[in-house]
């Protein structure tokens, strides 16, 4: 079952760097969900530190940030650590939270299909509800746009 845009997202829960993580422990925060393809990969990293350099103005924004990919709790924490990320990274090895999103796609690397994340962004608004996605992300300015509608909400 994909979330739509405008529908209650639901329960929500996986284990992250910072322990388990509840949508609903978030209720009256907008939480903006990035999943992306893979740890310590340059496109990757550089979406995280985007996140990391607004991270202050995404919270008097009233926004928690939580990155997901199916990287194991092991390597989040390395990439955390390594990246220094201010917020949580919640590991999604069974790619539960990939289905609901509907983010798993088939896509072209050197030549070969392989079935992978589509860097893709979800704002949850505080009565959490779905209030915008941006799918197949291009990471310059990204960040910038996101930030933009989180003051809006």
């Amino acid at each position: 079952m994909t979330i739509e845009v405008g529908k209650k997202v639901g329960k929500l829960e996986g284990e992250g760097t910072g322990g388990k993580f509840d949508l609903s422990a978030h209720k009256g925060s907008k939480v903006v969900l990035y999943f992306y393809p893979k740890d310590n990969t340059p496109g990757c990293t550089t979406e995280a530190g985007d996140f990391a350099a607004q991270h202050k103005a995404f919270t008097r924004a009233g926004a928690v940030i939580v990155g997901v990919s199916r990287d194991s709790l092991k390597s989040h924490e390395g990439f955390r650590a390594k990246q220094g990320l201010p917020f949580d990274l919640v590991s999604d090895p069974d790619e539960a939270w990939c289905e609901r999103f509907d983010v798993i796609k088939m896509k072209n690397m050197y030549g070969k299909q392989v079935r992978g994340i589509e860097r893709s962004t979800f704002v949850i608004d505080g009565e959490g509800r779905l209030a915008r996605e941006w799918r197949g992300v291009k990471v310059p300015g990204h960040v910038a746009e996101v930030l933009e509608f989180v003051k809006s909400l």
